[in-house]
This record gives C-alpha cells, sequence and structure tokens, in this order.
C-alpha cells in the first residue's frame, strides 16, 4: 500500500504575518513547524505501516526551500521519503492554485492508494485544499474523518458531522483528511533522524510540472486577500445598578425598546 501525507509547513502561533500589501502570508523564518493536524495525518499513516505489511509513506510538501525542514521532519517520525514542490512561481497561490500543483505533483509519484492530510491549516483555517486536489486527481474525498480502517481494497472512515458520525466505506484510491482524533502525534527518532539527514528529497517545480505561468501564483489565484486589518472593539456600554425596585427593569426594557429588540 503507498500511502502520500501532506504536510505543509506554517509559522508558529506567535509568528504569524501577513503581508499587508498582497495579503499573502510571509512563509520566510525560522520558527516554522509542521501543521499540527497533518502531524495527525502522518500519525495515522504510521500506525497503518506499523500494522499492515508493505506500506510505504511519502510526505509531500509544498512551499520554499525552507519546507525541506518540514519533508525531514516526517521522514524522521516515520515517513520513508518525500518530495518538496517548491518555485517562485509558485508563491501566492490561492487554495485553487495550491490544490493543483499539489495534485500534479503527486501524479507524478505514480499511483497510490490513499492521501492523508489534516483536515485544514491553522496559517489558513479554509479547509478546502483537501477536497480541491481530491478533485483534480479524480478521486473521492473523506473529510473530517475522526478513525479509519483498512480494508483489501480500500478503507471504513469514521466522520464527524453536524449530527455526530457517520461511517462510509470506500474503495482505493482515495483522499482523507483528518481531524485531531485520528491519532496521537509522535515524535522523531534517533534512528529516524539518522535516516532523514541520508534520504535524498526531490524537489519538483513548474519545470517539472509543466503549468502556464498564467495559472501559478498570484497570477492564477481567482482568490485573494482584499483587506488586512485589525478589529477594533468599541462599544457604549450602559451600567444599571441592581436594587430593591423595579427601577433597573424599568430601565433595561426602555433601552430594549429604544434598539427595537422589544
Amino acid at each position: 500500500m503507498k500511502i502520500i501525507v501532506l504536510v505543509k509547513q506554517v509559522p508558529g502561533t506567535d509568528s504569524v504575518k501577513l503581508d499587508p500589501v498582497t495579503g499573502v502570508m510571509v512563509r520566510t523564518g525560522k520558527d516554522t513547524i509542521i501543521n499540527p493536524l497533518d502531524e495527525n495525518a502522518l500519525a495515522e499513516a504510521i500506525r497503518i505501516k506499523n500494522t499492515y505489511p508493505d506500506v510505504k509513506i511519502t510526505a509531500v510538501s509544498m512551499g520554499p526551500i525552507s519546507a525541506m525542514k518540514a519533508i525531514k521532519e516526517a521522514i524522521a517520525m516515520g515517513a520513508d521519503d518525500g518530495i518538496l514542490v517548491s518555485g517562485r512561481e509558485f508563491a501566492g497561490s490561492d487554495t485553487i492554485a495550491t490544490a493543483k500543483v499539489i495534485a500534479a505533483a503527486i501524479k507524478k509519484t505514480g499511483d497510490f492508494d490513499m492521501i492523508l492530510c489534516g483536515e485544514r491549516a491553522t496559517d489558513g483555517e479554509t479547509g478546502q485544499t483537501a477536497a480541491m486536489i481530491a478533485h483534480y486527481l479524480g478521486v473521492p474525498a473523506q473529510t473530517y474523518v475522526s478513525a479509519l480502517e483498512v480494508l483489501e481494497d480500500g478503507v471504513i472512515v469514521k466522520r464527524t458531522v453536524e449530527s455526530g458520525f457517520e461511517r462510509v466505506q470506500v474503495t482505493f484510491p482515495v483522499l482523507v483528511s483528518v481531524n485531531k482524533d485520528i491519532s496521537d502525534t509522535g515524535f522523531p527518532t534517533l534512528d529516524g533522524k539518522l535516516k532523514a539527514k541520508k534520504v535524498e528529497v526531490p524537489m519538483l517545480g513548474n519545470a517539472e510540472l509543466g503549468f502556464d505561468k498564467s495559472e501559478l501564483g498570484l497570477t492564477g489565484s481567482p482568490t485573494r486577500v482584499v483587506k488586512i486589518f485589525s478589529p477594533k472593539l468599541s462599544r457604549d456600554t450602559i451600567m444599571v445598578k441592581a436594587n430593591a425596585t423595579m427601577q433597573p427593569i424599568d430601565e433595561l426594557m426602555s433601552f430594549l425598546v429604544q434598539k427595537d429588540v422589544l
């Protein structure tokens, strides 16, 4: 079984920055981590690998050269190898352009059985990219998955929905985006770190993927952040002191009538 795990390098919680002009996330800097929910996806892939024979895990990431750190960390945790999709032409891509590029990179890896990824990334919180990747690959997507059972030709997943849970059986190939309940995250091991140093991680750019430049980056992104601003909290507060009389209640009722609430 071949499992692809999508790992995204994101800024640490305290270092999220946006370019005020373009609205694009600033992804340079040393304070970066693997997206936490992608770590849950990786942990589930490793659990499957430890349970079933002949499982290979490939970590795939799209980002600047510094995103190689995320690939190496994934290998140190238990992935077998990885691929980094990187190039200046990809900078500023929205979820649509990103999904298109990642799907093309996955196709370059050959046939696969399952793609695992987090349901969303902490630097965007859109939760859109996974389903879009499935669309471009032409495979079914199962989202908000909190547990899965591997079958001979597919998986049974437990999806979190508004009314509770639902169980869905789907055949391979399939994309599964997971929530934090899927598996406890692990840690790199010493053997894993030594392996990660030795593994050569190939990089794919547009020379290998062959997109027209109009499809990439800001130019190829039909959605973008128009304006960035800090929210302002401004309220005209009226204090009504409670006492033994009906006066505070009368004042409150009068205020609600004035505001057309009553």
